[in-house]
């Protein structure tokens, strides 16, 4: 596969086209705002979401989704969940029914409770190869070429080694699963947890607190995971905990960087209006909840965050339940 859309270019659909470059001999990055896909194609450069780096001459930027998906041999999604839907609904009529889209979205949708991989199947005209790509990473870290490990997800393991192979590079090395629902819950909820580690380092909390809530938060991610049929294994995995850790102890992770603006007092609303990023963990906190609540799983911490985002609790008086809870054991 020489020809490459991308769909999304945010932070991490931008990182995604440059370090994926040298493997394609022609890549299409899709931007939803044509002010944006302008400004991105004449100067090379995505100031807004990844600064600083310059985008290979293969990469062309454009608005119009048929012409960006017009000679796609693979897709890669990287729109935020709350407008995947509809953007898939618009891309669907141009995309080739043996064309393989692979879901780099992390969440669930809110109302459907759909993860992406589910919803982008959904929304497809033709039965193409859905997978995921899923892992610990940060955007400027792939674009600046640095070593990371991600996996590839996909029902069938002909499809996911098809994409493996189409993506390895130097810096970038892919391992194939086929636990599609490990990966994207793992992917998903992570995010929520990362939100309780910002928060814990907004009270000044040291490394004890992280360390506790980053531990049973990927107990309880894993009970939800397996409860929806994916695998206890995948969640020790990359991406699970490989990317849980990153992510709740970077300095580069938009939701932890959301928990740590609450715990120093900082509303949601005031949070939120202070940045274009998308923190994903604040849709899928409400979405995760939900689906805990039809499976009958418990979620202590993803159910403390709820209540800080929704209703206004104070964060320290939130981690001082979670401490208070009945005892049990591990």
């Amino acid at each position: 596969m020489k020809r490459l859309a991308i769909l999304g270019a945010g932070s991490w659909g931008t990182a995604l086209a440059i370090a994926l470059a040298p493997r394609f001999d022609e890549i299409r990055l899709w931007a939803r705002d044509p002010a944006k896909a302008v400004a991105i194609a004449q100067t090379r450069e995505n100031a807004a979401y990844l600064s600083g780096f310059r985008l290979p001459g293969q990469v062309a930027v454009s608005h119009d989704l048929e012409e960006s998906l017009a000679v796609a041999e693979l897709v890669l999604s990287v729109v935020p969940s709350r407008y995947l839907r509809g953007v898939m609904r618009q891309a669907a009529p141009f995309i080739a029914g043996e064309t393989p889209v692979v879901s780099a979205t992390k969440g669930i949708e809110e109302g459907s409770l759909r993860r992406m991989s589910q919803l982008i199947a959904e929304t497809l005209a033709a039965p193409s190869p859905v997978a995921v790509l899923s892992g610990p990473t940060f955007a400027r870290e792939i674009a600046a070429g640095e070593p990371a490990a991600i996996v590839i997800a996909a029902e069938h393991l002909a499809v996911a080694e098809k994409i493996q192979r189409s993506l390895s590079t130097p810096a970038l090395r892919f391992y194939t699963s086929q636990d599609v629902v490990g990966v994207e819950t793992g992917a998903a909820l992570k995010n929520v947890i990362a939100l309780g580690a910002g928060i814990c380092s907004g009270l000044g909390l040291g490394s004890n607190s992280v360390a506790a809530l980053v531990t049973r938060g990927l107990a309880e991610i894993t009970r939800l995971a397996v409860v929806l049929g994916g695998k206890e294994r995948t969640l020790s995995g990359l991406a699970g905990l490989g990317d849980l850790v990153l992510t709740s102890t970077g300095h580069l992770s938009r939701n932890r960087a959301v928990g740590m603006k609450l715990g120093q007092g900082l509303k949601l609303h005031e949070i939120l209006a202070q940045t274009t990023m998308v923190a994903e963990g604040v849709s899928t906190c409400r979405a995760a909840c939900e689906l805990a609540a039809q499976r009958n799983v418990e979620l202590p911490i993803s159910g403390k965050m709820y209540e800080v985002l929704y209703e206004g609790k104070d964060p320290r008086l939130a981690i001082r339940e979670l401490m208070e809870r009945r005892l049990t054991s591990e």
